[in-house]
C-alpha cells in the first residue's frame, strides 16, 4: 500500500536579492533589531540591503534571500562568502532570520535548500559555519541540518566592539550523501 497523501508544497524559495526587495528588506531588519540582540553587528538596514546586492555581484560571494512562497515576504537570509574552488571547493555560511517570521522553520527550510545549491550547481565540497556559544537557536539550525562542531575558535570575530569565540561547525557533500539512520535496514 503506498501513501497518497499529497507532497506539501515547499514554504520557502531562495533567490538573489533584487533591487524590487529593498522596501520589504529594510522593513524587516528593522522589525529585527531585538531578535538579532548581541549576534549581529548593527547597521542602518538600507546598507546592510547594499551589502547584499554588492556581495552578490562578487566571484567570491553570494547572497540568497529567503522568501515565503505564500506571500513573498523575506524571512531571512543566507551568505555564502570565501568561495574557493580548487583543492578545497568551500565557503563560510552566515545567515540570520528576519521578523517576525523567526522561530517558525523558514530557515531550516531554506538551508536545505541553500545545501542542494551549494553542493550542487555551486559545486562545493564542505561549508563552514561559525557561530557564538551562547546562539542556541542557530546552533541547534546548523545541527539540525547534519553540521558537525569541529571546535571553538576563540576571539574569531569582532561584533559590537568586542572580540567574540565562535563554534566552528562544518558539512562536507558526503555528509549529505550518507543514508539517514532511518533508511537503514534494521540488525
Amino acid at each position: 500500500m503506498t501513501d497518497r497523501a499529497p507532497i506539501p508544497e515547499p514554504r520557502v524559495r531562495l533567490r538573489p536579492p533584487e533591487e524590487r526587495d529593498r522596501v520589504a528588506f529594510t522593513a524587516a531588519v528593522r522589525m529585527s533589531v531585538d531578535l538579532h540582540g548581541i549576534w549581529l553587528e548593527p547597521a542602518d538596514p538600507e546598507t546592510w540591503f547594499d551589502r547584499l546586492l554588492q556581495r552578490d555581484s562578487s566571484e567570491s560571494d553570494r547572497s540568497f534571500l529567503v522568501i515565503r512562497t505564500g506571500d513573498g515576504a523575506p524571512v531571512g537570509v543566507y551568505n555564502l562568502s570565501q568561495i574557493t574552488y580548487g583543492p578545497l571547493c568551500s565557503a563560510i555560511l552566515g545567515y540570520y532570520a528576519l521578523a517576525p517570521h523567526a522561530r517558525n522553520g523558514y530557515m531550516r527550510e531554506g538551508l536545505e535548500l541553500l545545501l542542494e545549491h551549494a553542493f550542487g550547481p555551486l559545486m562545493l565540497h564542505r561549508i563552514e559555519a561559525n557561530i557564538q556559544p551562547g546562539n542556541a537557536a542557530s546552533l541547534a539550525l546548523v545541527r539540525g541540518a547534519g553540521f558537525r562542531r569541529e571546535g571553538l575558535s576563540p576571539n574569531y570575530l569582532r561584533i559590537r566592539e568586542a572580540w567574540r569565540d565562535h563554534e566552528r561547525w562544518a558539512i562536507a557533500v558526503e555528509d549529505r550523501r550518507r543514508d539517514p539512520p532511518w533508511a537503514s535496514p534494521e540488525p
